[in-house]
């Protein structure tokens, strides 16, 4: 078993290689030996792929820490932490998160902009910043290099404002972060417009932005690292609706024929465990 400060100079090494890398993002235990199986090199969690597992319309933070170290138990991979605004508006709640982050076993994580009230969508630039700066700080104080993603949320609220999220994200890297993060950017003339303007690694996430951009096209326009978000829960989820309404309404099964083999599962299991 790598030991946390091994896991975190490799997470730092994807971000510093030549071209793009996907960081996929698993749920649960399951999921996430599944995509180590595959070969992916490191995990990022999903807070909406949890608050699906939970059958809830969130997540709280002490639910996406423990999730975090489920995950990060669960493989032998870098794991980054997703873990919303922090738990609180205050920039305490920002540096405590990432500490706690940090003592569940993560390398990284993520602190966005988005106040979680629908009234007020997004922090205000100067507290938005301050909170990314006590998360620096948290960050820089552990005994492994702790990559931090900073992300600003407009595009997610209908705040469709290019500026200000470049800005925002000008901000955050004179701030300290280590990846910067837009959700919500589709085409690739924008995708392009927010990579120019920084100097730190950009993470894209496939869950909102054009699905038939490839790796090969975002890496060209300078993305670092690519994520899927709580996509991959969806599809999943998709699947089981389906599944349950032809048994519902249509008093049917075939839905079986697509099961997955439980011995190719065993083993991707076993082979994640070893």
């Amino acid at each position: 078993m790598p030991t946390l400060l091994e896991k975190a100079e490799l997470f730092r090494a994807l971000h510093q290689r030549p071209g793009a890398f996907i960081i996929p993002n698993p749920w649960d235990a399951g999921t996430a030996r599944l995509l180590a199986a595959i070969g992916f090199e490191a995990l990022a969690t999903t807070s909406l792929g949890l608050a699906n597992t939970l059958g809830s319309t969130g997540a709280s933070l002490r639910e996406m820490i423990e999730n975090g170290r489920i995950i990060a138990e669960a493989t032998d991979l870098p794991v980054s932490v997703d873990l919303e605004n922090g738990g609180g508006g205050d920039p305490k709640a920002a540096a405590e998160a990432i500490r706690l982050a940090a003592e569940a076993g993560a390398v990284g994580g993520s602190i966005e902009d988005a106040t979680g009230n629908r009234q007020q969508p997004i922090y205000d630039f100067t507290l938005a910043v301050e909170r990314v700066q006590a998360a620096v700080e948290a960050a820089r104080s552990l005994p492994f290099p702790f990559t931090l993603t900073a992300r600003a949320e407009n595009f997610l609220y209908g705040r469709r404002d290019l500026d200000d999220t470049i800005r925002r994200l000008q901000a955050f890297e004179a701030a300290g972060a280590d990846v910067l993060y837009a959700p919500g950017l589709y085409d690739l003339a924008t995708i392009r417009a927010v990579v120019s303007a920084l100097r730190k690694p950009f993470n894209l996430v496939m869950g909102f932005a054009d699905p038939t951009l490839t790796v090969a096209q975002l890496s060209e326009a300078g993305v670092k690292r690519i994520s899927v978000g709580g996509a991959l829960s969806r599809v999943a989820l998709a699947a089981f609706l389906r599944c349950a309404d032809e048994m519902k309404n249509r008093g049917s099964f075939t839905f079986v024929r697509d099961m997955a083999p439980i011995m190719d599962l065993r083993q991707a299991f076993a082979q994640a465990s070893l």
